[in-house]
This record gives structure tokens, sequence and C-alpha cells, in this order.
């Protein structure tokens, strides 16, 4: 499978002359880009570019381990990572609020196409903007502090299908701007591959009892529940009837990290989950300029989650289904699996 995976993106990448680029060189050099948030740009995976490890107000926090740099690609193809942790949706479009350390991804794309031949461009965004996903998460552990009877699920029941419907028009509006930076450059939407990804869910109720604490893992089983099975879910349908209003791919992650969340696997080691448990970097909190970033890893993908997210990804690319979902295979490990299967795989 992933022989004929390298060798259909081969094709796909080749140096031909690419329809509907006439103002394009026929030999421009190959790109693959992704933009967005923490997820693609590898926070939690460690060994972080220079420059965006808090220099100068940059916490992007590009990893060697996001999942660009997973994927199978042909030696000769660049691998483009733009998304920057925290981004929101007006980051990745073409008018961000002034005084972001890198501006408009979009912006950067559009120069990036005229020296590229862009064929895919990756997109993963909106757990930024109004549905909250680190606020909630936030609200979910002080409410185990706290030992709320109703938990941090309680108010959101309501309140979350509307943050998620708040969201969407501006996820939209970002990708009209990727849209448009394409444009820019001379390329139609039929002459190169626009996927949006949704979100895993770092936490669930299957955790180790020893870890259900400020150790690990301080939520309430009840409100892991809600997040895995309700909160993640909703914020995905929402993503792909956004990808579809887009004309873009879509990849579902809402199932990927099931049974190897953070807290699952081996309390001591983590041997086997996929997300960082409560991370604390212990010499920025002691740094002032650093200090508000020192948890900024916490229930992100770890450098195992991010090769098995960039896996996935590396399959989707190489085929032409418009719709996958992320599902493990007998082995544990994550494949794309078309849109009628998987809604089999969830229903039995």
């Amino acid at each position: 499978m992933a022989v004929s995976g390298v060798l259909a993106l081969a094709l796909l990448i080749s140096d031909q002359y690419l329809p509907g680029l006439p103002l394009q060189p026929k030999q421009l050099p190959s790109a693959v880009v992704t933009m967005g948030d923490s997820t693609l740009s590898g926070e939690g995976g460690g060994d972080y570019l220079a420059g965006t490890n808090g220099e100068r107000g940059n916490w992007c926090h590009r990893s060697a381990a996001a999942p660009i740099n997973q994927l199978r690609l042909p030696p000769e193809v660049t691998r483009i990572n733009l998304a920057c942790s925290g981004a929101g949706a007006e980051i990745v479009g073409a008018a961000p609020e002034p005084g972001h350390p890198e501006g408009s991804q979009s912006a950067q794309l559009a120069e990036l196409a005229k020296r590229y031949r862009v064929t895919d461009i990756v997109v993963q965004v909106g757990a930024n903007d109004d549905v909250g996903f680190t606020d909630v998460v936030n609200q979910c552990v002080e409410a185990w502090v706290r030992r709320a009877e109703e938990g941090c699920a309680g108010p959101l029941r309501t309140d979350w299908p509307k943050r998620v419907e708040r969201m969407q028009p501006k996820v939209r509006s970002a990708l009209e701007d990727v849209r448009a930076a394409m444009d820019s450059a001379g390329y139609t939407p039929s002459s190169y591959s626009l996927v949006v990804q949704s979100y895993a869910s770092p936490v669930g109720p299957g955790i180790r009892p020893e870890v259900q604490n400020l150790s690990g893992c301080p939520f309430l089983t009840s409100d892991l529940e809600w997040i895995r099975d309700t909160g993640v879910p909703q914020l995905s349908r929402g993503l792909h009837e956004v990808a579809q209003q887009a004309g873009a791919r879509f990849l579902d992650l809402s199932r990927a990290g099931v049974g190897h969340e953070a807290c699952t696997g081996n309390p001591r080691t983590g041997e086997g989950e996929w997300f960082t448990r409560l991370s604390v970097d212990w010499p920025s909190l002691q740094d002032e300029r650093r200090a508000a970033h020192a948890m900024q890893e916490s229930y992100h993908a770890n450098a195992a989650g991010h090769r098995q997210l960039g896996r996935c990804l590396s399959e989707f690319l190489s085929t032409e289904e418009p719709t996958a979902a992320c599902l493990p295979d007998a082995q544990g490990n994550l494949h794309p699996v078309p849109e009628h299967a998987a809604a089999l795989h969830a229903n039995p």
C-alpha cells in the first residue's frame, strides 16, 4: 500500500505542464503545504524549528515531528509548513489582526504558489475560534478541581453547537482566501487538492485511575465522555459542512485517537499514548517572558501521534476520495477509510 501511494503521488506531482496554469513555467519545483494551527504545526512533538519556540514572540512551535514531515513523498517534493500553534481562521485568511509575528498564511501561500508547483494544501483550523477548545479543556480541569456536579459539559451541551455554528463562516472565509491566493498565482481549483482536516480527541473516558489527577489528566469521567463522544464529533461535522461548501476534500480525525488518548497507556511511561498529558515546562515557568506558554504542549499529539496522523494524511493524499476518516487497522495503525465504509465501521 505504501509503495502504491508513493507512485500515485509521484505521478500527481510530476514535471508535466499543469493544465489550466497559463502563467506557470513548465518545471517549477513541486511542493505540498500545510496551513492552520497546532495540530499541523506539530505542537507536542518537540524539536521545534528555530524561530518558532518563543523567539521574538513567535510560538508557532513547528516541529520536526509535524505531520507534513511524516508524508511519504518523492524526494524532490518540498514540504512547507505554514501552520502555527494558536492560529485562528483569520491568521489562515488574508486579513489577520495586526501583531501576529508571521501574519497571514494565505499571503505567504500566494507567494509560494508563484515559486513552486503546489499540488496539495492541507488546512486544519477552527478550534481556536468560537469553539475555544483550549478554553474548554481549562474549564473541564476547573470543574474537576471544584468537583462540579454537572462538570464542564453541563452548560456546553446547549452552547457548544452554537459555538460550532458561529465558527463555520470564519473557517469558510479562510478557505476562500486560500482559494484566492491560488487564483492569484494562476491556478485553477482543479489543478491542486485542497484538504480540510478535523480534530482528534486528546482525551477519553478510558484513562487510568492513577493519573486521573494533576499528574496527567484531571478531568471528570462525564466530561471525558462528552469531549470524545459529543464535542469533538460535533466540531468535525461542522468542519465537514464547511469543506463541502468550499469544494474541499475532508479528512475526519474525530475517531483517530480512540484508545490512544492521553493517560490511557502505561501509567508511568505513557507508552501507547498518542497525546501528551498535562505538561509543564518548568524552566519556562520561571521565565517571565515564557511562563504563559509553559503548558502549551498539554493535550496535543506527541511524536507518536503525529506519525500516525501523518501516515493517514499521506495515504489520503494519494487517493481521489472526497471524504475519509482516519481509523485503525487490526495492528492499530491509522489509515483513511472512505466515508461510506467509515459509517459502517461506526455502526456495525
